[in-house]
């Protein structure tokens, strides 16, 4: 009777663990699926964009989804994301878009690609550009480049990582004047200290209201903001005075974010206005996602609140918006504001696939990571 009960004991502490493993076998199929769809439908990265025009393919739509290849290159080490990787650097010769003297952020972007590849491989060929690009923008004094809180998530994180690999904290102490700007300064600063949300850019701060009469918080601008504060953490030591700080702006803004999850486990295209632009959207769910998943592994958020909104988005992306072949449904077509790329819908293609696709691998990656983190 007792050699009994132990056995159904044991199987029964093992049935959790048995289901955690199958549910990390789905995010990393779905998440594959997904990918190799991308992949496939753009089989040769160094093609440019053409969407009402001829653009390079390091602009910033496909620099977001190089991010999010390379999150699941860390955890699915298959050669051909590498290879594919390769030939579209190769191909830009691991330079910003339009050359090394640009300042500006969405041509910066494509950086933080090179520099990954940089940590791989120690080859510094694959960093000189950029380097230098960020050394110029630097010489210049100037901190009020990022006028638009998308840029702090395309530019940011470089200067994070450059600084992990000289040491050299004139690139943490030049983002953080940066960011500073951004937040505090900028159309009278595009956070908003007392609700946890950024205003997009300087046209939506208050007097600017939706048709409803609530403030403008557009669900993809806060998730950009809040995916650079994961990667540029990720850079730092903990100990850093720099941390603390944006330590406490991510707490506040998972919060906020939190308190505006929809009961679907998606958030709105305009997170506090839905009678607006509400609906299913998965860039800024996605990128929710990561963050919360990071702030967990991180002891930053409590598991108990957050990890049950990781498993609620989670379900919403894979089940509502992945199609069979491993489409993605309900990405917001590019713009600045919930208006844009209306209607959002299952079946619509956005106007760049490429960047929903990032988002998707960093979201569905990171939370691989935390239910992986779980088992220990």
């Amino acid at each position: 009777m007792k050699k009994i009960f132990i056995m159904l004991t044991l199987a029964a502490m093992a049935m959790p663990m048995s289901a955690q493993n199958e549910k990390m076998d789905g995010v990393m199929n779905t998440t594959r699926k997904v990918n190799n769809f991308f992949m496939h439908k753009y089989a040769d990265p160094t093609t440019p964009t053409n969407v009402g025009r001829l653009r390079p393919s390091n602009l910033w739509t496909r620099a977001v989804y190089y991010e999010g290849l390379m999150n699941l290159y860390n955890i699915d080490a298959n050669q051909s994301y590498i290879d594919y990787t390769d030939k579209w650097a190769d191909f830009h010769k691991w330079m910003p878009r339009n050359g090394v003297k640009t300042t500006d952020a969405d041509d910066q972007c494509c950086g933080q690609t090179y520099i990954d590849r940089f940590f791989q491989t120690g080859d510094s060929s694959k960093i000189n550009s950029i380097k230098e690009n960020i050394d110029l923008q630097i010489k210049s004094n100037r901190v009020n480049y990022w006028t638009w809180i998308d840029a702090i998530q395309m530019s940011m994180p470089i200067y994070a990582q450059l600084y992990k690999i000289t040491k050299d904290r004139v690139y943490l102490d030049y983002c953080m004047k940066m960011y500073r700007w951004s937040r505090n300064e900028c159309g009278g600063g595009l956070y908003n200290n007392k609700t946890g949300f950024w205003w997009r850019d300087k046209d939506y701060v208050p007097p600017y209201k939706e048709s409803d009469g609530k403030d403008c918080y557009w669900s993809r601008g806060n998730g950009w903001v809040y995916a650079a504060l994961v990667r540029v953490m990720s850079q730092m030591d903990k100990k850093d005075k720099y941390y603390k700080e944006l330590e406490n702006d991510f707490i506040k803004m998972s919060k906020a974010f939190a308190s505006y999850q929809r009961k679907d486990g998606f958030w709105n295209v305009s997170l506090v206005s839905p009678n607006t632009y509400g609906g299913k959207e998965v860039t800024g769910t996605a990128l929710f996602l990561y963050g919360f998943s990071w702030g967990i592994m991180n002891n930053i958020l409590p598991a108990k609140t957050y990890q049950k909104i990781c498993d609620k988005s989670w379900d919403a992306l894979s089940k509502d918006a992945v199609h069979e072949d491993g489409m993605l449904g309900y990405v917001q077509g590019t713009g600045k504001d919930p208006s844009a790329g209306q209607p959002v819908t299952y079946d619509k293609i956005p106007d760049f696939e490429d960047y929903g696709t990032g988002c998707f691998l960093l979201g569905a990656t990171e939370y691989y990571k935390l239910l992986k983190f779980r088992l220990k």
